[in-house]
């Protein structure tokens, strides 16, 4: 089973109001960065980001070349991580 990209709705919404292009590029980011976060974790390896709590399931990260922000949580069970922030500052 692969590692999956989940966002809140909100953050959804966020994305959906960002300009075609912006929108196509971070819907991308996302959907790479569940495989390289889901590749650390099962190689034992740090994820991504800094982590933004003390169980180190919760981190944060500026997406290169965009004026985005996310928060993004490993839900490894679910193979998943799940997209509960997401700031765009337009």
């Amino acid at each position: 089973m692969s590692w999956t990209v989940w966002t809140e709705e909100i953050p959804a919404q966020t994305v959906l109001d960002m300009p075609v292009d912006l929108r196509r590029s971070t819907a991308n980011f996302l959907r790479a960065l569940a495989i390289e976060v889901g590749g650390a974790v099962d190689l034992g390896r740090q994820p991504p980001g800094d982590a933004i709590d003390e169980l180190e399931i919760r981190y944060s990260l500026e997406i290169p070349g965009a004026s985005v922000i996310i928060e993004y949580m490993i839900m490894t069970d679910a193979k998943e991580i799940r997209v509960p922030v997401l700031v765009w500052f337009h």
